[in-house]
């Protein structure tokens, strides 16, 4: 018998006839994101509905030693769902439900397909938001957001992990419930609330963050997740040089106030804001170079004192350092209000995202790094991207203090045309070599893709030793997203 059709068939036998397939046309939507990364094409993509559906197509997956890719996004931006050696995707989205909300905890129990959009909305009706990354694609899984370790908005010391616990289908078909969940009954006969990562079971949650599916799949998490404001006040602070906002951010996230609190560049803000072609070039034209933004926010207990408290620090922080509060951007007319929208909600499918504001192409470079020390890697790229002969307006840059500036994120984000292979092989040629020169400076790759793995992992021989005997204990025939990480 033919092996394609009768893994086919067993795959069909598993989910169902629409919802597995080995048709061309569909696995090139498959083979590809929106990344510089090669196109590959899976040998089959499924669409499981339940964790047994998952489990059987895992083990059919293990002997038959074939890989499996899984994939929860309806979007990709980093490559780490492109099938390296072919293989099954798992495509995760029909398992879209929200199986518990815990308002004492704060915390939601979410499978792999849950949207932010979808999620926002119901959270809404009991007062909660969900913690989100800056501006999320409306087709990003919640799930898989958490995973990759996005940097959340809200930099609080609790929100640095906001991973409590999960079930992982590991690489022979085994379940594994991290921290409280893997108490006997968990998670529906259990008097456990799920939100206790570190035991009874062992810490074992970390191994799948940032690990790109090479460990297992998890099939749901429990997530911490905030209380939506009763009452709120938006500034920006402008700055011309990244150096004059390192110690005002700091000074503001020593005094813990504020909930949303991040820095964008003219670009990156001028890409959320504008609604047109025309409107994104005039803001690029009258933004600062660099705005730090602030969310003051008030909960359920008291909000007005707190906000007034929040003000008054905002207020003495810039008076020692003669900083300009705005509470309106200039040309914006006022517009900027939407800014809260648009970074507490998914971006509006029906518009162009804002990642492709600039061209329809976009590669992220990100890394994380001391807030001080951002400088020292701000001027270089832009250097680089001159020599290599690229725009630098076209860079993007954000940077998202963590845990009240104890460390911070750093993306750029660098726009191409994908069907100029001229500009594609430039910002390949410009993000290996910006990646290797970040690296070198010190730069932390805490979620290494493609070129990002190689230099960490390459470096690394011990850390990359230890984590493929981890490898080899979990997923000894190395079928979970073979080719990512060091594996």
């Amino acid at each position: 018998m033919d092996l394609n059709y009768n893994i086919l068939d067993q795959l069909i036998n598993i989910v169902g006839h629409e919802y597995a397939t080995d048709n061309p046309n569909i696995l090139d939507k498959y083979s590809k994101d929106y990344s510089i990364n090669p196109p590959i094409r899976p040998n089959y993509v499924v669409l499981p509905e339940k964790r047994e559906e998952v489990q059987r197509i895992i083990e059919l997956a293990n002997r038959n030693s074939i890989p499996v890719i899984p994939r929860s996004s309806g979007v990709g931006f980093h490559g780490n769902t492109i099938p390296n050696q072919g293989g099954i995707v798992v495509n995760m989205t029909r398992m879209n439900r929200i199986l518990n909300i815990d308002e004492r905890n704060r915390s939601v129990r979410i499978e792999p397909g849950v949207t932010y959009g979808q999620l926002q909305k119901v959270l809404a009706n009991y007062r909660l938001m969900a913690l989100n990354p800056l501006s999320p694609h409306p087709l990003k899984s919640v799930l898989s957001s958490h995973l990759e370790r996005e940097p959340m908005l809200i930099p609080k010391f609790e929100y640095g992990d906001p991973v409590l616990t999960m079930e992982v289908i590991l690489p022979r078909g085994d379940i594994l419930r991290t921290g409280s969940a893997s108490a006997p009954g968990a998670p529906d006969e259990s008097l456990s609330d799920l939100v206790g990562p570190h035991g009874p079971g062992l810490d074992f949650y970390r191994f799948f963050l940032g690990a790109q599916g090479t460990l297992g799949i998890v099939t749901w998490m429990n997530i911490k997740v905030e209380y939506l404001p009763k009452l709120q006040k938006l500034f920006f602070i402008p700055f011309e040089k990244v150096e004059d906002l390192i110690e005002p951010t700091y000074r503001i996230q020593r005094r813990m106030i504020g909930n949303e609190c991040f820095i964008l560049n003219q670009t990156y803000l001028a890409s959320i804001l504008a609604r047109s072609e025309n409107e994104l070039e005039q803001l690029k034209e009258v933004l600062p170079s660099w705005t730090l933004i602030l969310c003051l926010a008030g909960g359920p207990r008291r909000p007005e004192e707190k906000i007034e408290y929040e003000e008054e620090v905002l207020k003495e922080v810039a008076s020692n350092l003669s900083l300009n509060i705005l509470s309106t951007l200039p040309g914006t007319l006022g517009d900027d209000k939407i800014l809260l929208e648009r970074i507490r909600q998914p971006w509006v499918e029906t518009d162009p995202y804002w990642k492709f504001r600039e061209k329809e192409g976009h590669e992220d470079l990100s890394f994380h790094m001391k807030l001080n020390r951002i400088p020292e890697f701000i001027q270089p790229v832009y250097e680089l991207a001159f020599n290599k002969g690229y725009d630098a307006k076209y860079i993007g840059c954000y940077i998202q203090p963590i845990e009240r500036g104890r460390v911070c994120y750093c993306e750029f984000g660098l726009s191409y045309k994908p069907d100029d292979l001229d500009e594609v092989e430039k910002v390949r040629g410009l993000y290996s070599e910006a990646n290797e020169m970040l690296y070198s400076k010190g730069a932390l790759f805490t979620s290494p893709y493609g070129i990002q793995s190689k230099i960490a992992y390459g470096r690394a021989t011990s850390y990359t030793a230890t984590l493929r005997k981890i490898k080899n204990i979990f997923d000894p025939n190395n079928i979970m997203n073979p080719g990512k990480l060091c594996f």
